[in-house]
Order: C-alpha cells, then sequence, then structure tokens
C-alpha cells in the first residue's frame, strides 16, 4: 500500500473505480484534490491499485496489488458502552490493525441495543470502521458483526477473558480476546470455559482494555510475521 498517497478509498470494483458520491464529495470538496494527485483504491478485502484524481473522477496508473491478509487473524469482543464509546472503540480497533470486531452483551450491560436500533447502531459502526481503514490506508476492512451475546463468543475457539491478574497474552493461542462492561463480569461469565488473560496491572475503563489488546495482539503478532 502506498502510504504517501494523497487519499485511500473503497470501491466495489478496481477496475470500474466507481466512487459513491459521498466519497466523490470527500476527495474532491473536502480534501480539495488537484488532478494528477495520487490516490490508492482498495476493494476492502487486500486488493488495492494507485490511481490519480481527474475531473472525472479516479484513473488507474497501477496494475492491481494484493495484501495477503496477516496470521492469525484477530478478533476483539468488547462489550457496548454508553454514549459514542463504541465508535470510538471501533475506529481504533481499526487502525490498529484488528480483523474482526464484536460488540457484546453481558450479564451487566447498561447499554441495550434492540430491533431497529441494533441494525442503526451495526450501520454506523460499519461506517465508522470503513472511514478509519481510508484514514489508515488499510487494504482490507475490518469485519464488524452484529450485537452478539456473551456465550456465543465465549465458545469460539482461541477466546480468551480479560481479567486483571490474568495469564500473559499469547496470539499463538489466544486469537479472541473479550472485553468485558465497566461493572465487570458476573460471576457466571467468570466461570465459563475461556482462559483469563491480563492487560496489565491497573483497572483499565472498559474502551481503553479493548484498544489496548487491540493494540498489543496486533503487535505480538507482528513478531511472527
Amino acid at each position: 500500500m502506498d502510504l504517501h498517497a494523497a487519499a485511500h478509498v473503497f470501491v466495489a470494483d478496481l477496475d470500474g473505480l466507481d466512487l459513491t458520491d459521498d466519497d466523490q464529495h470527500h476527495l474532491g470538496r473536502v480534501l480539495r484534490l488537484r488532478p494528477g494527485q495520487v490516490v490508492t483504491a482498495g476493494d476492502g478485502a487486500g486488493g488495492w491499485r494507485v490511481c490519480e484524481w481527474t475531473a472525472a473522477g479516479l484513473a488507474p496508473v497501477g496494475a492491481i496489488e494484493h495484501d495477503e491478509r496477516p496470521d492469525p487473524p484477530i478478533t476483539i469482543g468488547f462489550v457496548v458502552p454508553k454514549a459514542d464509546r463504541p465508535e470510538w472503540i471501533v475506529q481504533k480497533l481499526t487502525e490498529t490493525g484488528v480483523d474482526r470486531i464484536v460488540p457484546l452483551s453481558a450479564a451487566r450491560s447498561v447499554v441495550q441495543w434492540d430491533g431497529d436500533k441494533a441494525a442503526k447502531q451495526l450501520a454506523r459502526l460499519r461506517r465508522v470502521a470503513r472511514e478509519a481503514a481510508m484514514q489508515c490506508r488499510r487494504a482490507r476492512l475490518p469485519t464488524v458483526e452484529p450485537l452478539t451475546g456473551f456465550g456465543d463468543v465465549a465458545g469460539r475457539p482461541g477466546a480468551a477473558i480479560a481479567t486483571l491478574g490474568g495469564q500473559m497474552l499469547d496470539v499463538a493461542c489466544h486469537r479472541l480476546l473479550i472485553v468485558g462492561p465497566e461493572g465487570g463480569w458476573s460471576p457466571e461469565e467468570l466461570e465459563s470455559p475461556p482462559p483469563r488473560v491480563g492487560l496489565g496491572n491497573y483497572v483499565l475503563r472498559s474502551e481503553t482494555a479493548a484498544i489496548a489488546a487491540g493494540a498489543l495482539m496486533t503487535a505480538l503478532r507482528g513478531r511472527f510475521i
């Protein structure tokens, strides 16, 4: 990926390079790109190519490249906090390189997303992830799942629960780290099978824990790439 490009955008087809109205407006009116400036376009699945900005949109100037997905894939699950903190968490997890993001409900959840609200919030989080991926020049969009119950995620392979005093994080074993609510895990949740993993010596706010988990896991993964 050309990290020095003036902008990065996602398109449905790397041959057609058709922009959405919002992206056309962002590049032309907000960023005020000049004709000839370099823009990278990605398909969100690892494919990308160098383009240049023209009066008509994007014109290809390079062949289609492909970035392989880092291995192992990393997932962060977080119990949804109040206000705009879910958007902030998704934005920062995207920037750190997390592959899959799972908003969760748990026994001590304060925020409740039901029906239409859950669908609207999911669409919002996916927009935030796309915008963050454009800003940080990711070739791959992270997957943002619908709101999921703790029990459904705790049973997945490689899952671990973030708790104070847990064992050392190991991305060779822990591929999915679950971060709890401000009120902590219920006794029943703590009795569930996943191992406990620590994120340091101090009590972290839920959004801090989620982002710390993403940064630590992607940094540790980088040692094996």
